[in-house]
């Protein structure tokens, strides 16, 4: 961020009135979606062992291939924020509707790929021979239901880039309850077994889209925007999402390279570092809500050709994210008596989690400017920068994570090089801001 005047009350409180009403439906949204495999391992876990565990490992499958696309939300969000703070909104929701288009198209061809090949794909996830067959049947009956979750994506961007981030969290609680409720009864009323499990998931994920859908479609006649399939916008989308995507995989590589160092530290090292993950995935949430926020905010200020607006709007939503580390961080500190027993009552694993869960609280202000960060040059379409950021950071990561086994310090060590990663990336990241380079303003980037 540039040099700039201090910010006059007034418009201080307007940005925190705009951060909150976006926000806190954003977090509410987010926590729903993991919610969704919670509620089936809690159902299919009572059917045996086995099913369990092949539903875990279809989960994490279908989890990681939905989370790749998810630049499907925040290119989306972005390029029809944009349009509105332009005043056109016709134009933001052909936008959005090329998006979604992108979506199905992208869906279609992943359950090309996974249904033939779902027996593979287990098997080389080292699935056991009691589990893989249940495994199998979750991830090809779910896979009928990626079209509608990559929809589900797309759309949420299309409402977050109109400012409307309350639709989502209904839709997102709605489906959360059909889930529930039709995995019960397919699984046990109807006798389906794990399978009724997958067909209750792909059942509320089309409904979800189809609500989706509707809401987006009302808009598109309101506004006189066209529904139908366009070659030059779909490219065009997906063109703006291949740089997150590389964004997205340089990250999910940093967490995957972590959880493999951890695995070779022993048993008691994986345990602990698995539950420290879980904590720093679910404060991310929290973090994440400001950043969705601030990719909505920025895209209308930079489509409206306010960058002072966009300046000052980007100081506010750092102020919040380090605001709320802090606050994320004494709780990690005050709860860990309470959390760590929640998981384990190891004390081994106790006092391997212990020190890595004090790094963990002390990083919260630093990953809140990092998320809000992130979120605002994400609404800037500042995607190009973002994947070389990552991609920096993923080669300054790999060996401080390597040496961890060698040099020795444990999980301990392990989560400074995670905090060394993530100071790497508020250091890129703080540059680019206070460059002013990213504030490139017009209904398109």
């Amino acid at each position: 961020m540039t040099q700039a005047p201090e910010i006059p009350e007034a418009t201080r409180r307007r940005h925190d009135r705009e951060i909150v009403a976006l926000a806190v439906p954003a977090f509410g949204a987010l926590v729903a979606e993991p919610l969704f495999v919670m509620a089936d391992s809690a159902i299919v876990g009572h059917l045996g062992t086995a099913q369990l565990a092949g539903l875990g490992i279809a989960s994490a499958l279908l989890t990681t291939a939905v989370s790749i696309f998810v630049f499907l939300a925040y290119a989306t969000t972005a390029a029809v924020a944009r349009r509105v703070g332009a005043g056109d909104r016709a134009g933001a929701i052909r936008q959005g509707m090329d998006g979604i288009w992108l979506a199905l198209l992208l869906g279609t061809a992943v359950i090309a790929v996974v249904l033939p090949l779902a027996p593979g794909i287990v098997d080389l996830f080292g699935a056991s021979t009691t589990a893989a067959p249940y495994a199998t049947t979750y991830l090809r009956v779910s896979s009928l239901g990626i079209p509608a979750m990559l929809m589900v994506l797309a759309a949420t961007g299309v409402l977050r880039g109109l400012q409307d981030t309350r639709t989502p969290l209904y839709v997102a609680i709605g489906g959360f309850i059909a889930n529930g409720v039709l995995n019960v009864s397919l699984v046990y009323g109807a006798g389906l077994g794990i399978a009724g499990s997958a067909w209750g998931t792909v059942i509320a994920q089309c409904a979800m889209a189809a609500v989706y859908l509707t809401v987006v479609v009302r808009g598109a006649r309101r506004h006189g925007a066209s529904l139908r399939p366009d070659a030059a916008g779909i490219r065009a989308s997906a063109q703006a999402g291949v740089p997150l995507l590389v964004r997205t995989l340089s990250l999910r590589a940093i967490l995957m390279i972590a959880t493999a160092v951890a695995a070779r530290l022993g048993d008691a090292d994986i345990a602990a570092h698995q539950i420290i993950l879980s904590l720093w995935s679910l404060l991310a949430f929290a973090l994440d809500a400001i950043a969705i926020a601030g990719q909505a905010i920025i895209g209308r200020y930079l489509g409206a050709a306010d960058t002072e607006g966009a300046r000052a709007a980007c100081r506010r939503m750092v102020q919040w994210g380090i605001a709320t580390g802090v606050v994320l961080g004494l709780l990690v500190v005050a709860a860990r008596p309470l959390f760590l027993p929640l998981f384990t009552g190891d004390p081994v694993v106790k006092d391997a989690a212990l020190p890595a869960l004090l790094l963990v609280a002390l990083s919260q202000p630093i990953c809140g400017i990092v998320f809000v960060l992130d979120g605002v040059l994400m609404g800037a379409g500042d995607g190009p920068y973002l994947a070389g950021a990552m991609l920096m950071t993923l080669a300054v990561f790999v060996p401080a994570a390597l040496l961890v086994p060698v040099v020795g310090g444990g999980l301990t060590a392990l989560w400074a090089a995670m905090t060394l990663m993530m100071t790497v990336r508020m250091a890129t990241l703080w540059w680019r801001s206070r460059s002013g380079r990213w504030l490139v303003t017009g209904a398109t980037r």
